[in-house]
């Protein structure tokens, strides 16, 4: 077996590194390719993963993270996503510990960091895939093909489709995911001596890497295929079994079965050792979701509600075909490609069947190989290149169940494993048959360095959500949520009137698309453009009943159409959709405040702040109206309630400060609106309520005072100038008499 191996780099027209140093090679260029990213944002589902996750906060239990899923909802929840990855919401959980809050720095720092220990991990993880597992007598494992290992870790340290598992902070889960799916593998090996004396037998690694197995699936689902593969390692390598002549004598009955190998040297035991523990894995982790899958929608995977199974298939079949070719050619890369991205394919006219067909010629081609070639190198390399390909890839493949997502790069990021060694294997198989080697290792040096220039463009893409959303205009023009996303962004920005456009078009291309018309309804409504704002509304809702943003935005717009009885039926509508909702019963409160239910809003204030203890506006309204109802001494008290649990929101110490004011509570008041205006110094109406404290308490001069800063930063305030207009007469009437 040496010599053959041998031969595998003899053709590689590299130069041979020591294996110290091809990690440092591999281990510098992956940092390089990815470390423009180390000062990015928290971009598109960082927001949900981190940013809203209740479970990275102290006030969370550590245990609601085996109950809950990677974006914080109980697992139990029918709305949840189920995807189960305790481990890497942990890490999230203590990079927020160490930053002291949501600072992307140090997130991002880890995300690069695991990257670059993957790439130095899988130089020696190619050298067994290509090379085979032999020691020397010493114990040391055998690097025998250094030069193609350093070739197929190069390829996938710079692989340009990485880029939104590395850049993208939720990427974590895939790369914690990898890390432990590789130590798995090694520790596997470790398990599996080979030597002159046989194969040792070490059952302590065996458990290891099942318990290393385990940990990846709690990083992400995919980490529980590593099993799969250590066992198809240990039938191809270890026991050298060929495939096909297995399942020839399988099918003939032939009476020689019991002299194959599989059924020596414990490959079976172990085989079904690791079945066992995969079976274990996979019921604990049913029995943790408690309910069934995930109800995704046909926006998220369209293919998967197509009624035809023909319709189907063939649509499965082409997302395959895309994922092979960001694997080939990774330069249209897409943050998100569902919403008619890739449109369903209908016919057999249709030309992307063409796709289809290239893909499982090359895959029956690169099979036949795998199993029929007599060249039992070629065998092992194929076979294992194909199973690292395709097996991590099989979580994602709607075949055992509806996946949320038409195609993700995020999941490629294990399978590029096997299509490294595919490559890596071709490329010797080319030099083998190259006349200008020289001009083929040229070629070789431009795409890695292409592959690192596209990678160095791609994080730029990722450090910003305008640029990454932006970025995908050109690659999904006809998809929806990329012109979402985009509009989105504007409107945070405050380019409402550009945003507008871009929700436009989001419901254009597809029109039942109930968040774009949501937003696009809000920004409507607040430039009172209400009619329009009414009608998309009503539409989103009609689409989706359940939809309780919407119910309470039409509630608002038909608050201020005067429609009173609509919009309180509108409001309830959305808290029977969801009980929870804070800023529902804000707007509610806001409603009966209008129509002099005055009590009837208190309460909803009141249920609001219960929900949000922090909600401001909402404590803020409940002060207000106590106080211009005359309830001085309640209002008083909701104030000071509300201040212990918002100590430094100067918008209260305002409103508290103005009903002590009124309670002649001067000290206290006046103290209060000194707090208030060094946290915001240019409120004019903290200045100009100030000086009218100041003047009701006698302290003439610093009213005058205060006064002037208010009508400087505010020259239209018609109270303030007429407060100043009586307070300087009333100063004249003083200096006359002095």
């Amino acid at each position: 077996m040496g010599q053959t191996e041998d031969n595998l780099d003899h053709d590689i027209p590299l130069w041979p590194l020591p294996s110290y140093w091809a990690k440092v090679v591999v281990g510098l260029l992956s940092l390089i390719c990815f470390v423009n990213s180390y000062d990015g944002d928290f971009v598109f589902d960082d927001s949900e993963a981190i940013l809203n996750n209740k479970d990275l906060r102290a006030e969370t239990p550590l245990g609601d993270l085996w109950h809950h899923d990677f974006w914080g909802s109980k697992l139990s929840s029918n709305t949840s996503h189920k995807s189960y990855r305790p481990l890497t919401v942990l890490t999230f959980r203590i990079n927020y510990f160490l930053a002291g809050g949501f600072h992307p720095f140090g997130f991002h720092i880890i995300n690069i960091i695991l990257h670059c220990a993957i790439s130095v991990i899988i130089v020696d993880v190619f050298s067994i895939l290509l090379g085979g597992l032999q020691y020397t007598s010493k114990g040391r494992r055998l690097n025998l093909v250094p030069k193609s290992s350093l070739l197929a870790a190069l390829l996938f340290a710079v692989h340009p489709v990485h880029t939104e598992c590395i850049a993208g902070i939720v990427g974590r889960a895939d790369l914690l995911c990898a890390l432990f799916f590789l130590l798995s593998f090694l520790g596997y090996c470790k398990a599996l001596k080979e030597s002159k004396e046989g194969t040792h037998i070490s059952i302590a690694w065996i458990l290891l890497s099942v318990f290393l197995g385990a940990v990846a699936m709690l990083c992400k689902e995919q980490g529980i295929t590593i099993l799969g593969l250590n066992a198809l390692f240990d039938a191809v390598v270890i026991n050298k079994l060929n495939i096909l002549e297995v399942v020839l004598k399988i099918l003939r009955k032939d009476k020689s079965m019991e002299s194959l190998v599989v059924f020596r040297n414990g490959l079976l035991f172990r085989t079904t050792f690791l079945l066992c523990g995969g079976a274990t894995m996979l019921y604990v982790r049913w029995r943790i979701m408690g309910t069934g899958p995930p109800a995704f929608t046909e926006v998220d995977n369209p293919a998967s509600f197509a009624d035809s199974l023909f319709v189907r298939a063939i649509n499965y079949n082409y997302y395959y075909s895309l994922n092979a070719w960001l694997l080939l050619c990774p330069w249209w890369l897409c943050f998100d490609w569902s919403m008619g991205c890739v449109p369903l394919i209908k016919s057999v006219t249709d030309w992307r069947i063409i796709a289809l067909a290239v893909l499982w010629f090359c895959l029956i081609a690169l099979i036949c190989q795998a199993l029929c070639s007599e060249d039992s190198h070629k065998r092992r390399i194929l076979t294992l290149g194909l199973g690292f390909l395709m097996i991590p890839f099989l979580p994602a493949s709607n075949l055992f169940f509806r996946v949320g997502f038409v195609i993700a790069e995020r999941v490629t990021y294990l399978p590029s494993i096997g299509y490294c060694m595919l490559v890596t294997y071709g490329f010797s198989l080319l030099s083998k048959q190259a006349n200008r080697k020289k001009l083929l290792v040229a070629a070789l040096l431009g795409l890695l360095l292409i592959n690192v220039w596209r990678c160095i463009i791609r994080s730029n893409q990722w450090r910003s959500e305008e640029q990454l959303f932006r970025s995908a205009l050109s690659v999904c023009p006809l998809n929806a949520k990329v012109h979402y996303n985009v509009g989105k962004n504007l409107a945070d920005k405050g380019n409402q009137s550009a945003a507008i456009n871009y929700y436009r078009e989001a419901v254009r291309l597809n029109p039942k698309y109930v968040h774009a018309m949501n937003n696009l309804g809000n920004i409507l409504k607040e430039r009172n453009e209400l009619h329009e704002a009414e009608e998309l509304l009503s539409l989103a809702v009609q689409i989706q009943p359940d939809f309780a943003a919407a119910w309470m935005n039409l509630g608002i717009v038909q608050n201020s159409l005067r429609r009173y009885e609509e919009a309180e039926e509108s409001y309830w509508t959305a808290i029977r959709h969801r009980k929870k909702y804070p800023d529902c019963y804000y707007n509610l409160g806001r409603l009966y405040a209008d129509l002099n239910r005055h009590i009837d809003a208190l309460n909803a204030w009141r249920n609001a702040t219960v929900l949000k203890p922090q909600h401001s506006l909402a404590w803020n309204n409940m002060i207000i109206l106590l106080d211009n109802t005359g309830n001085l001494a309640q209002a008083e008290a909701v104030g000071r309630e509300a201040l212990e649990l918002i100590p430094n929101d100067h918008s209260l110490m305002f409103s508290l400060a103005n009903v002590l004011g009124k309670s002649q509570k001067y000290k206290e008041s006046e103290a209060l609106f000194h707090k208030a205006i060094k946290a915001n110094p240019n409120a004019a109406s903290y200045h100009g309520n100030l000086a009218v404290l100041y003047h009701r308490w006698g302290n003439l001069d610093l009213a005058k005072k205060h006064y002037e800063v208010s009508l400087k930063l505010d020259p239209t305030a018609a109270g303030t100038r007429e407060n100043y207009r009586l307070l300087k007469r009333k100063l004249d009437q003083l200096q006359k008499k002095g």
